[in-house]
């Protein structure tokens, strides 16, 4: 019996976060298992659905499944339809979200209690599922959209009582004590986000291990070996998790519909030189003034360099008036770079794991995000770092300090979250030159890019049979079978 329970697949039950950044890595590591054979079942509700139905296609529908939950709309006071961060462009409206997330508990409950799995895979953003997996005796593992450096660095940081005792209104930079890489921060996290860190940091630790969407070699073996050092936990390093997806088509149906046509955009793309375009873009949730784009806009008209920029979808409607472009737009930009083949704009959701693979493109104006960040590593395309809210000013210095992939745009001001007003806005001429810098050829931008492009062959090489991602998949998949047949023992 023994022997059969060894060979079964491994039943996986996978719940993710509803909020882009954390569904659409975890639809690609769950597409990882499944296509290794195990059965997984990803767990979400009818308007997030979308996410991952694109990728059930691509493997047999044995191993890959999606159980649905109807998402408690009117209990928190939301319109049907509004489930994921990506719907919404205030904060009240994402506390709601969060809320209802955490009410899916319940009918989450009902279906493990009739289908349990072997082991629940969840996102570390949902505390109740680690109590509800030890109700029902069943193991988990976390997953996180972070990278280790900064889940190490949380760490580092909560661990330590001077650091702890800090409040918003402390000021000033900081140096993150008793950790393998001097880092020193412009500014301290808000309260909110350090006492929210801590609630994730304390979730992860109560699980069997965690899941790490980035791969050793970018990460370092020093920050690994620090994080089992300071919390005794163990760690699998299974990405970049979108380096799954290969062809084009692929590529561009990842994550939401996108609002340019893909054929048009590589049209576009294929007429420039090798490395001569800029792409900016922020994310889902991270929102700009009018003033900031504006500045944005200057900057990158004055650097001289081609570009494709991704802006809100709001933004450049055919309804939009010409005092309400104003705002956002110099007079006469659209004439000058749309017009003129010289830019493109981008208005919502961009196919973004295809632009940034396109050998034009030779740098990416970022918001930090950690996909964004792990999907421009694995294109090899340096970054301009701006990071906005959450952990994305831990993620510069990995990009900038630690790994020298990316030069620093100057932001300072860290947000409770991506819809907050910003209260410092980033300079046009701080944006051309940081543009410049990297783009304008040099040794110390040709040095930067050499980097970046060898840390993206380490991460192809990574996925790969042999690489350091694929050994830990098939090291995990085997401790799994060795944590389900010690319990059968048992």
């Amino acid at each position: 019996m023994e022997g059969v329970e060894v060979d079964r697949p491994m039943k996986l039950h996978f719940i993710p976060y509803p909020a882009p950044g954390h569904m659409i890595p975890m639809c690609d590591i769950a597409t990882l298992f499944a296509s290794h054979g195990q059965q997984v079942t990803i767990i979400t509700t009818p308007s997030n659905s979308h996410f991952f139905t694109k990728s059930l296609s691509s493997v047999d529908p044995f191993f890959l499944r999606l159980h649905l939950v109807n998402f408690p709309s009117q209990q928190v006071g939301l319109p049907d339809g509004v489930e994921s961060m990506s719907s919404t462009s205030d904060g009240d409206t994402s506390g709601k979200i969060y809320y209802g997330a955490m009410l899916l508990r319940e009918p989450i409950h009902d279906f493990m209690e009739k289908d349990p799995p072997d082991c629940i895979i969840a996102d570390c953003i949902n505390p109740w599922v680690y109590d509800l997996a030890h109700k029902l005796q069943i193991p988990t593992i976390a997953f996180t959209g972070f990278s280790l450096f900064t889940v190490s660095l949380m760490e580092s940081l909560r661990i330590n009582p001077s650091f702890c005792s800090h409040t918003d209104s402390s000021p000033g930079s900081f140096t993150v004590p008793n950790f393998p890489h001097s880092i020193t921060l412009c500014t301290k996290p808000p309260k909110i986000f350090t006492g929210f860190m801590e609630m994730m940091l304390e979730t992860i630790l109560k699980s069997k291990g965690l899941i790490i969407n980035n791969f050793i070699e970018l990460d370092g073996e020093e920050c690994i070996e620090h994080y089992k050092k300071i919390t005794g936990h163990k760690v699998w390093h299974l990405g970049p998790a979108s380096l799954i997806r290969q062809t084009i088509q692929e590529k561009s149906e990842r994550g939401n519909e996108n609002v340019v046509s893909v054929h048009g955009c590589l049209s576009w793309l294929n007429l420039k030189r090798h490395n001569s375009v800029l792409y900016i873009c922020f994310g889902s949730i991270c929102y700009l003034s009018d003033k900031q784009l504006y500045e944005i806009a200057c900057g990158i008209e004055a650097s001289g360099h081609e570009f494709v920029w991704v802006v809100p979808e709001k933004k450049g409607k055919e309804d939009e008036s010409e005092e309400e472009k104003g705002k956002w737009l110099p007079k006469g930009f659209e004439e000058r770079n749309i017009g003129k083949k010289k830019g493109l704009i981008i208005r919502g959701w961009a196919p973004q794991v295809l632009i940034l693979s396109h050998i034009a493109v030779g740098a990416f104006m970022t918001h930090c995000g950690w996909n964004s960040t792990v999907e421009a590593v694995s294109a090899g395309v340096p970054m301009i770092t701006w990071p906005v809210h959450g952990e994305q000013f831990y993620n510069e210095k990995l990009i900038t300090n630690v790994r020298g992939i990316g030069v620093e745009v100057g932001a300072t001001e860290w947000c409770v979250n991506g819809f907050e007003e910003k209260q410092k806005i980033v300079s046009k001429d701080s944006i051309e030159k940081a543009v410049k810098r990297l783009m304008d050829g040099g040794d110390e931008a040709e040095e930067i890019k050499q980097r970046a492009q060898e840390f993206g062959e380490k991460a192809t090489r990574a996925v790969q049979e042999g690489g350091s991602s694929h050994n830990n998949l098939l090291s995990l998949i085997d401790d799994l079978k060795q944590m389900r047949n010690c319990k059968t023992l048992d």
